[in-house]
């Protein structure tokens, strides 16, 4: 079976609907095909819809020979995070007391995808209660990175990028509190985007914390924008939602003249050597298309990064507290563990971290006033064990011993700083075959500048899976693929 319909870009995919040369049955046939062959070795997809999703596609193939889609994305196979709701159908947040759930509402970003014609196939894997930068449940298994099954794919939303990756959807979504869309499309070599805080809607009460993002995961800079602009956008169940923004599918390359701040490190992070060289090499692709680049100090603090990691316990950990009273023993150690440690939380956290928020971008603020975009690794490691348990293993990296929750991506500064969009490109991959990425951070409020980088990068490069050479082999499945 060929795999190349499956790894379709979105834009592409859509303009040959419009053009009648492809139907959108072809490619959610193909799609759901991959998915079931696949699935057993990667393990990325939880609750699917695979006959009701190609009844939808016939609907959409009907108004294509019309010439009247339903919208932007009508056909297009879009998984989407085992979190957020869809109306009349199971959610589970990767967790068991939550395996009986059935939506009475769809989460707003979820409801936007089915408006613009999304064709949701299939739910992506989480770990419980989306608490961890890796993914596995005692509901679903042990999600694995399609380019090395031994590693995780990385999470929250690993699922959505090892289906991405897999050539299981053709766009997916993703949520980020802490990195949970740029540590798995780094670990996936995906395209992932943390947005500005407000741009897309959130459920209440995350909508009013800061650090929460849902936002778009996508095999390309262009799919990602194509995904990023139907989220986008005021909400009347959302306060902090902004009414301004720019279409980001109207973005274009821009690289001459532009200033790149770098950070190897942050000034914080263990960097493996895989990681650093990758993103070394990316940093002199955009030199020579005529960015100037200047390696700076942030003077960034650990203390202010641990009151940041205190906050993001002291909210989102004391939510997921609500559950121990009466399901401890139904939850996994590392989401038992990160609930318990929030309840040792002093609330003078939360003014730490406001506090240590301001110091942080005392730094950042002056650098993005001389420079356009800050880049740096996303990740620190590759990625960990598939089923590496942060709550009962240690992690070492160049040989020291690191937090093995959040010490090994450099994610969770651009949550405390949320204003500041940030999108993970893919840089390489490192000697275990696992890809690695770089984040390029923006000024506030700015993501038509981080687009327009990546735009740029993505060309230099010749782009991610447009040939077999470039797309991970699946074993067993591929081993007997022709």
């Amino acid at each position: 079976m060929s795999d190349d319909l499956c790894y379709l870009p979105a834009t592409e995919a859509l303009r040959l609907f419009r053009a009648r040369e492809l139907s959108p049955v072809e490619l959610m046939d193909a799609v759901i095909r991959r998915s079931e062959a696949v699935q057993p070795a990667i393990n990325a997809l939880t609750y699917t819809h695979f006959d009701e999703a190609m009844d939808l596609a016939r609907s959409a193939e009907s108004r294509y020979a019309r010439g009247a889609p339903a919208g932007p994305i009508d056909g297009l196979p879009v998984a989407v995070k085992d979190e957020g709701f869809i109306e009349g159908k199971p959610t589970s947040n990767g967790s068991l007391t939550m395996r009986d759930v059935v939506a009475q509402h769809s989460s707003p970003v979820n409801a936007r995808v089915l408006a613009a014609g999304g064709i949701v196939h299939a739910r992506t894997a989480t770990p419980e209660f989306s608490c961890a930068g890796l993914t596995w449940s005692r509901l679903w298994g042990v999600t694995r990175n399609p380019w090395n099954t031994e590693c995780t794919p990385g999470g929250s939303s690993g699922g959505s990028g090892a289906a991405l990756a897999a050539g299981m959807c053709s766009l997916a979504t993703g949520s980020d509190i802490g990195g949970s869309i740029r540590i798995p499309a780094s670990a996936c070599g995906v395209v992932g985007l943390k947005p500005s805080y407000g741009r897309n809607p959130e459920e209440a009460p995350f909508n009013l914390d800061f650090f929460a993002h849902q936002g778009p995961m996508a095999r390309s800079v262009g799919d990602t924008a194509l995904l990023q602009d139907i989220m986008a956008g005021p909400h009347p169940a959302d306060i902090a939602t902004l009414r301004d923004g720019a279409l980001l599918a109207e973005t274009t390359a821009a690289i001459k003249g532009l200033r790149v701040a770098y950070s190897p490190d942050l000034g914080l992070f263990e960097i493996d050597p895989d990681v650093r060289r990758n993103t070394q090499k990316a940093i002199d692709i955009l030199r020579y298309l005529g960015a100037t680049v200047e390696t700076v100090d942030l003077g960034w603090k650990s203390e202010w990064l641990d009151a940041g990691l205190q906050y993001l316990k002291l909210l989102f950990g004391r939510f997921i507290a609500r559950t121990l009273e009466d399901h401890a023993d139904d939850m996994t150690t590392y989401a038992r563990a990160f609930a318990e440690d929030a309840m040792k939380i002093s609330p003078d956290a939360l003014l730490q971290c406001y506090e240590a928020a301001g110091h942080m971008y005392q730094s950042l603020g002056a650098v993005l006033e001389d420079h356009d975009v800050l880049i740096c690794p996303t990740n620190g490691l590759p990625a960990v064990r598939a089923d590496f348990d942060p709550s009962r293993e240690t992690l070492c990296i160049n040989g020291r011993e690191t937090d093995p929750d959040f010490g090994w991506f450099l994610t969770l500064p651009f949550n405390m700083l949320s204003r500041c969009p940030v999108l993970s490109v893919p840089t390489g991959q490192a000697t275990n075959g696992v890809p690695t990425g770089m984040q390029i951070v923006g000024r506030t409020y700015r993501e038509q500048d981080i687009f327009g980088v990546a735009h740029a990068y993505q060309q230099a490069v010749s782009g991610w899976y447009d040939t077999r050479a470039k797309r991970p082999v699946i074993w067993p499945f591929e081993s007997n693929v022709s």
